[in-house]
């Protein structure tokens, strides 16, 4: 298939996903209710669910890298400290510092980690990804809180920190695939067919859901932080920290990883933090919204480049 064809394969499932929320929503199918009960289930059951499996069954010969871990735990710290220097300079507000820092680093990963491995290379090849969520997740929680603690109060509670963390749903579900995977424990058929049934509707169902929180109206008021974190998120951070990765000799389902990692739009559940840790969270809800619309373009263009030249 040659480098078009791939780019629509993969991003043209993500876009009619997020064009089939944005409807539902529209047409009153789905109203506000159902869309955050959805949300809620694909976080704290369905995705943790797909990367415990896809970590349980990945195998280890070929998904573990230690030096893939290396760079992506390097990375996402060098890009968060690029934007504590970069943000303050183009924001005065503390809030909207904080909504501006995670909104270019913390990424969508997981989700369209599984949706871009999956579409270039089938099911049962995100075990890489999988892996490297034992690493992004962690960290960037870790980050997040005290970019964020920092703003608000000028200091951090490592108590609050940790507690977050031991009951986020993702890193529990990373942690027992990494046990399981380690200890050599095995689930019973029937628990693993159920597991896969889960992994084909978790990442639909996310898109779709997230599709529904697309909201248009007031982009404008925020016009000018809305495209500092759009050009740094899509743009920037992928055109940093790809070629780095390139010359390193990471190639493949790799590359793939780790243009989910830095190409994928903000997080949904950036919103719900910066509103709990006093950020704007207005400005955190429109980042999400234009970076998600955008990364459909983005995305199309990162993966038609990266195949033009045989990294994917």
């Amino acid at each position: 298939m040659n480098s078009l064809g791939l780019a629509f394969q993969v991003v043209l499932p993500i876009f009619l996903m997020l064009a089939l929320g944005y409807l539902l929503r529209q047409t009153g199918l789905a109203d506000e209710h159902t869309l955050a009960g959805c949300n809620t289930l694909v976080f704290r059951v369905f995705l943790p669910a797909v990367l415990f499996r896809n970590i349980y069954t990945a195998d280890l010969t070929t998904a573990f890298d230690g030096r893939l871990m290396l760079y992506t735990a390097v990375a996402t710290v060098l890009i968060f400290v690029l934007l504590v220097l970069f943000i303050p300079l183009t924001e005065k507000s503390n809030p909207k510092r904080s909504a501006m820092v995670q909104g270019v680093y913390r990424t969508n990963f997981i989700l369209f980690s599984i949706a871009i491995t999956d579409a270039l290379y089938g099911p049962g090849h995100g075990g890489i990804a999988a892996l490297l969520v034992a690493v992004v997740i962690p960290l960037s929680n870790v980050l997040t809180v005290l970019i964020m603690e920092y703003y608000r109060s000028g200091r951090v509670e490592p108590k609050r920190l940790f507690a977050g963390m031991a009951r986020n749903p993702l890193i529990i579900g990373s942690l027992l695939g990494v046990l399981f995977l380690l200890t050599g424990w095995k689930l019973p058929d029937v628990v693993m067919n159920t597991l896969g049934d889960i992994g084909g509707v978790a990442t639909p169902l996310a898109l779709i859901v997230l599709g529904g929180t697309f909201r248009f109206q007031g982009l404008g008021q925020s016009a000018r932080p809305l495209m500092v974190c759009l050009v740094a998120n899509l743009i920037l951070v992928p055109l940093i920290f790809l070629p780095p990765a390139a010359l390193l000799g990471f190639t493949g389902p790799q590359i793939a990883a780790l243009l989910a990692l830095f190409a994928s739009p903000t997080s949904v559940s950036s919103y719900a933090l910066a509103c709990e840790m006093g950020a704007d969270g207005e400005l955190a809800g429109r980042i999400v919204v234009v970076n998600s619309a955008a990364s459909v373009v983005t995305l199309f263009l990162w993966i038609f480049a990266l195949s033009r030249v045989g990294l994917l």
